[in-house]
């Protein structure tokens, strides 16, 4: 098989894919005779090929997907009209800190925020299927430590924590601008959900979400 033929198949399994899919998936369409660097290659060819359209091929946590750009946002919420989700300045407040000192217990959280962390909060993100207990603090109670989830890095649209904006200490200050980010809007995928994108602006994380 040459390699445009490839390419056409990769292209067409994934925009009719429901979820991101990973190379090790890719390569059972070819059962498996495409080697990981050839696909590898195909895939940044892919991405050139649509780099002026309105969707885009992005790699994330769970794999490859195609999505729209943020900038079609605004044309495609037409066709959607109704009130996206709101998540209050604590729960972004909460999300931030863990996304950032994780794993964190609750505790470390209302230290940092200098006030009791509902548990309702945490069961909102939990729900939402951005954090989740990965263990327990070795100290009294044997408090729960939360992390974010590989959904958290698709939200997002990375691959990896450490494509995470730099925002240094999460100082008061940091967190307190986050309140600008209450309203959540949705965006648009060919799939399954856009990410949350925009991540940085003046040193604070923009929540962008899809149902």
């Amino acid at each position: 098989m040459n390699t445009s033929e490839a390419k056409r198949i990769l292209e067409t399994a994934l925009i009719c894919a429901q979820q991101p899919l990973l190379v090790r998936d890719m390569r059972v369409l070819f059962e498996e005779e495409i080697g990981v660097d050839t696909l590898k290659s195909i895939l940044l060819e892919l991405q050139q090929d649509w780099s002026f359209k309105g969707v885009e091929l992005v790699g994330v946590a769970t794999g490859w997907r195609f999505q729209s750009r943020p900038e079609m946002r605004e044309y495609l919420d037409r066709l959607t009209p109704e009130k996206p989700p709101k998540y209050t300045r604590a729960v972004l407040e909460t999300l931030a800190i863990i996304a950032y000192r994780q794993p964190a217990t609750r505790g470390d959280m209302e230290d940092i925020r200098g006030v009791t962390i509902n548990s309702l909060i945490l069961k909102q993100l939990e729900d939402r299927g951005w954090v989740e207990v990965i263990g327990h603090r070795d100290s009294v109670g044997r408090p729960a430590l939360f992390a974010t989830t590989k959904q958290f890095l698709d939200d997002l649209g990375i691959e990896s924590l450490a494509q995470l904006p730099e925002l240094g200490p999460l100082q008061d200050q940091v967190l307190e601008q986050l309140e600008r980010f209450d309203d959540i809007k949705p965006s648009h995928e060919t799939q399954a959900e856009l990410p949350i994108n925009d991540l940085v602006e003046n040193q604070t994380i923009q929540v962008i979400l899809e149902n």
